[in-house]
């Protein structure tokens, strides 16, 4: 597995980019010490920025989707020493667990997606052009052998850990219905959730939530995609419908897509392809199938 950390790493420098790792092992004493954190009383996402710098935000009531009442988040700047963080507020982290500065123990917890590993229903297309690696993870850049209309959707990604990148350079990538339409794939874990964030409709509409997990954890987008509708003359009457659920919760309900996404194919009556975006990141993918629905009957 280090091969592929180091390759990536050479890459990226050779590149002017910024260093990512793609296995935990390879990952540095930064990775073990960011993520999330939870108790009863709160919860805490904690960010590594590259160089022993961290940042926790922290939300009352839980973490998001497992708790958090909505309150405004904190964010408060911290820095390693050895394998102790210290932030600015007073709170630490140290063995496994953050104590916050009112001295709340909050320890290191590691969410899975319900959906994760959701076997491809009877009917459902699994082949993919692209590239797989040893490992047996698609990498991004794949497109379906199939094309589609109505649809189902699930896809299990992994986005890497790019500490010292931020904004659209850390763990860029997408997935495109129909290569049309873009949910956002961005390693996006302790943000706000904007549409150019991970689960963001690209320059259409945010997630209600940001559900993004830490880097290198498995994700999964459960999808249902209805396509646009054309009339007999090859003119559209209805735009495209998306509702998206990542890591298990509801972030899109039947949104209409005003047209296609940055980067996206024209829009026309044809099917086309599901397309897992290459964005120069090594953002792996595990798991994607397709399930054709008929027009007009629910996704089972």
């Amino acid at each position: 597995m280090k091969r592929i950390a180091v390759v990536a790493a050479l890459w990226l420098a050779s590149c002017g980019l910024h260093e990512s790792f793609v296995e935990p092992e390879d990952a540095g004493p930064d990775f073990p010490l960011q993520g999330e954190y939870a108790s009863g009383s709160g919860g805490a996402q904690v960010i590594a920025l590259g160089d022993g710098h961290f940042r926790a935000v922290l939300y009352p009531g839980g973490l998001p989707g497992a708790g958090w009442d909505g309150g405004e988040p904190v964010a408060v700047e911290g820095r390693r020493e050895g394998d102790v963080v210290r932030f600015a507020d007073g709170a630490t982290i140290a063995e496994g667990s953050l104590r916050t500065a009112a001295g709340a123990a909050l320890p290191r917890v590691e969410r899975a997606s319900p959906s994760l590993g959701a076997p491809p229903p009877p009917g459902a297309r699994t082949a993919f052009e692209g590239e797989v690696d040893e490992r047996g993870l698609l990498a991004a850049g794949a497109a379906s052998v199939d094309r589609f209309q109505d649809s189902r959707v699930h896809v299990e990604f992994r986005t890497p850990f790019m500490p010292g990148a931020e904004g659209q350079a850390r763990g860029n990538s997408g997935v495109y219905l129909q290569n049309r339409y873009e949910v956002q794939i961005l390693d996006s874990f302790g943000l706000s959730g904007e549409w150019n964030e991970c689960g963001g409709l690209y320059k259409v509409r945010k997630p209600t939530l940001n559900m993004a997990f830490p880097p290198l954890a498995w994700q999964t987008y459960d999808i249902e995609f209805r396509a646009a509708r054309f009339d007999a003359d090859g003119d559209k009457v209805a735009p495209a419908r998306i509702s998206v659920r990542h890591n298990g919760v509801p972030i899109h309900e039947d949104v209409a897509l005003p047209g296609p996404t940055g980067g996206g194919d024209p829009e026309s009556p044809e099917p086309g392809p599901l397309t897992l975006q290459d964005h120069w990141n090594p953002v792996f993918f595990r798991n994607v199938w397709v399930l054709p629905l008929e027009p007009g009957l629910p996704a089972p």
